[in-house]
């Protein structure tokens, strides 16, 4: 046979040599077919009782539309940092008891440790003095207030001196401004003890520190028994993760096609097959000089916590689809250095045919060339039908 033409005929029997006074197979319809025009495409042909039928699978080349300008970049789930919070010590003290581990689940305001501290006898002191001041205070008040009405009825029937009036005049109006501190005071105490977790009320020697967010515990660095001094260290991390980030680094050629609040598609290697959405918050304002590529960052829902942190995946995003012929990812094989389809051209005999991948989504490759839409393609199965190289 000259030219690129071939075909190959597959038995469902056994092709070894005949043994002595067995039957000889009749020959089937397939091994009669003609072979395959010289430099036109290569052919299978099976006979119709050949097992490997029923391992194929059949489907049809359909319109879909894909995406003409496409961007596809690899990406990673990060934490959002506004959903992000270090714990710290609001004074130095001793840890009495921790009630929390990695991997729990805290709402805010929940107690995560107790410490003891000389700090909190201080601050309920610093309230009780300053509590005292302004009953003083007020006390003051009412007796100068007292002392500036005599003296002006005194003054108004000429019994005392204006000397007099101005003395108390005076005396009240430094009455008004103790009162005015001791009450300034009393409020940055009671500011004190609410940043250290204590109630007016309350008569503890012990600091609660809560929770500022609800979320997991992903890092803890503190145990019972434990003296911390350093209140700029922190003691665990709290992240609410019921809303990611997506991660990408985007070509500076294709930057052009992402803009903000536009929905980006994402598929992560820990779920292959599913798709998921995210909102574009951020576009970074310059490129890096090594990879010429811009930082993108999508917001991702993530309710069921799924998603979690350094997971690796991939965004597609796209503005304009066109109509494609489009076959499954699996329908397409490499062969000889290209791309092939097996086209079913009748019952058992199928086509090699080369063809051209344009454009790609999820699952479904567009074919530019090669077939068209309504033809019959192998769609599972066909590495079987193939010979060997």
């Amino acid at each position: 046979m000259t030219g690129r033409g071939w075909i190959v005929l597959l038995a469902a029997g056994s092709l070894g040599p005949c043994q002595p006074g067995a039957r000889q197979r009749e020959p089937t319809a397939a091994s009669t077919s003609q072979p395959a025009q010289p430099g036109g495409p290569p052919q299978i042909v099976l006979p119709p009782d050949s097992p490997m039928l029923q391992s194929v699978r059949i489907g049809e080349v359909t319109a879909r539309e894909l995406a003409t300008d496409e961007v596809v970049s690899p990406a990673q789930i990060e934490i959002d940092p506004s959903r992000l919070s270090h714990v710290l010590l609001p004074v130095t003290g001793r840890v009495r008891e921790v009630d929390v581990r990695v991997g729990d689940r805290v709402r805010a305001g929940q107690v995560l440790l107790e410490l003891d501290s000389p700090e909190a006898d201080a601050a309920i002191a610093h309230f009780e003095q300053a509590e005292a001041d302004v009953l003083a205070a007020r006390a003051g008040l009412v007796k100068a207030t007292a002392d500036r009405e005599r003296v002006h009825g005194l003054f108004e029937h000429d019994a005392v001196a204006r000397k007099e009036v101005d003395n108390v005049d005076a005396a009240h109006a430094q009455a008004s401004a103790q009162v005015t501190r001791a009450t300034a005071d009393r409020k940055q105490a009671r500011r004190r003890l609410g940043l250290l977790g204590l109630a007016v009320d309350e008569r503890r020697d012990t600091i609660s520190v809560k929770a500022p967010i609800s979320g997991a515990v992903l890092e803890l660095h503190v145990a019972p028994g434990e003296f911390h001094s350093d209140t700029a260290q922190p003691l665990m991390t709290i992240a609410d993760l019921s809303a990611v980030l997506v991660t990408a680094e985007v070509p500076e050629n294709l930057i052009r096609l992402v803009a903000l609040d536009e929905v980006m598609q994402i598929e992560l290697a820990a779920y292959p097959g599913e798709t998921f959405s995210a909102r574009v918050v951020r576009i970074a304002d310059t490129v890096d000089p090594k990879t010429r590529t811009i930082k993108v960052q999508a917001a991702l829902p993530n309710p069921d916590g799924r998603l979690r942190p350094e997971m690796f995946g991939r965004v597609r995003h796209s503005r304009a689809t066109t109509a494609t012929p489009a076959v499954p990812q699996s329908a397409v094989l490499h062969r000889g250095g290209g791309d092939v389809v097996l086209v079913e051209l009748g019952p058992g005999r199928f086509e090699v045919r080369p063809v051209k991948i344009g454009s790609r989504s999820g699952e479904w490759l567009g074919l530019v060339e090669g077939v068209k839409v309504g033809e019959k393609v192998v769609t599972d199965g066909g590495l079987l039908l193939l010979p060997s190289e």
